[in-house]
C-alpha cells in the first residue's frame, strides 16, 4: 500500500488533522503539497517538519502559505502547482478549519451575517472553487479522491459552534452533490466525520474541555478521536481499493456517534 510517485494536496495542512494526514500520507511514500496560513513562527515550525519528512521517507513537500480562499491565491497558487511537476493530485484532503465562534443570540458578542458567511465560504463552499481550478488544470483526474471533513457538531447543540455547523453542513451536501458530478470523470468524493478530536481548532470552541470531559466518558473506548486516527482513514481511502466508496459520510470515532 505505497504511495511512492503519488501527490496529496492537504488544504489547512499545517496543524490538527491536516498535518497528522501530511505525516501519514509521506510515510507511504506520497509527495505532499501544503496549503496554509500561518505567521512566521508557524511557517518556521511548518518547514522544519516538512524538512524531516522529505529527508525521512525520500518525498517532495512543497507548502504554499497563502489565503486558500482567495480565488486569485487560489488560481496562482494551482499554476505554480503545475508547473513544478504533478501531472495528477491523487488525494486532495480539504481541511480548512477557519471560522466564528460565537452565539447566534447574545447580549455581547453574537453572529453578524457577515460571520456567518466568511464562515460558510472557507469552511464550505470553498471546496468548489478548489475543486473548479483544480478540474481546469487537469490535476485531478480519473482515479483522484477527494476528501472533506465535518463533525458531530452539526447534528448536536455545542455552544458557540453555529456558524460552523452551517458551514459544515454545507460542505457535506456540497460534497455529496460533487461526488455524484464528478463520478463520470472516475473522481470520488467522500466525508470524512471524526469524534471529538483534540486539535488546537477544538481549544477554541466555547466549553471545550467541559466536552472532551464528557467525550471520554460517552466514548466506548474512554477516549477522544486523535488526528492520527483520522489520518490513518484518510490514507486508507486515498488507496486503489476505496475506488467504489463515493458520496459517504464515514464516522472515525470508535462508534462514539452511536452513544
Amino acid at each position: 500500500m505505497e504511495m511512492k510517485g503519488k501527490y496529496a494536496l492537504i488544504i489547512g495542512g499545517s496543524s490538527g488533522i491536516g498535518l497528522a494526514s501530511v505525516r501519514k500520507l509521506a510515510a507511504h511514500g506520497c509527495n505532499i503539497i501544503i496549503i496554509h496560513r500561518d505567521r512566521k513562527q508557524g511557517v518556521i515550525a511548518l518547514e522544519e517538519v516538512c524538512s524531516e519528512l522529505s529527508q525521512k521517507h525520500g518525498v517532495s513537500i512543497n507548502n504554499y502559505n497563502i489565503d486558500a480562499t482567495n480565488p486569485e491565491k487560489i488560481t496562482e497558487c494551482i499554476e505554480s502547482i503545475k508547473d513544478s511537476g504533478p501531472q495528477q493530485i491523487n488525494v486532495v484532503l480539504h481541511a480548512v478549519s477557519r471560522g466564528n465562534l460565537k452565539p447566534f443570540i447574545s447580549d455581547s458578542a453574537k453572529l453578524t451575517s457577515q460571520d456567518l458567511a466568511l464562515t460558510i465560504e472557507a469552511m464550505g463552499t470553498n471546496l468548489q472553487v478548489w475543486i473548479n481550478e483544480l478540474l481546469a488544470a487537469q490535476l485531478i483526474t480519473k482515479g483522484s479522491k477527494i476528501l472533506t471533513l465535518t463533525s458531530e457538531g452539526n447534528d448536536k447543540f455545542w455552544e458557540g459552534y453555529g456558524a460552523v455547523a452551517l458551514a459544515k453542513s454545507t460542505l457535506e451536501t456540497l460534497s455529496k452533490y460533487l461526488a455524484i458530478e464528478l463520478a463520470p470523470k472516475g473522481i470520488t468524493v467522500n466525508i470524512i466525520q471524526a469524534g471529538v478530536t483534540d486539535t488546537p481548532s477544538l481549544r477554541l470552541i466555547p466549553g471545550s474541555e467541559q466536552l472532551i470531559e464528557q467525550t471520554k466518558i460517552r466514548n466506548p473506548h474512554g477516549r477522544l478521536t486523535t488526528p492520527h486516527d483520522v489520518a490513518n482513514t484518510v490514507f486508507l481511502l486515498s488507496q486503489p481499493e476505496a475506488n467504489w466508496i463515493n458520496g459517504s459520510l464515514i464516522h472515525v470515532d470508535g462508534g462514539e456517534h452511536l452513544i
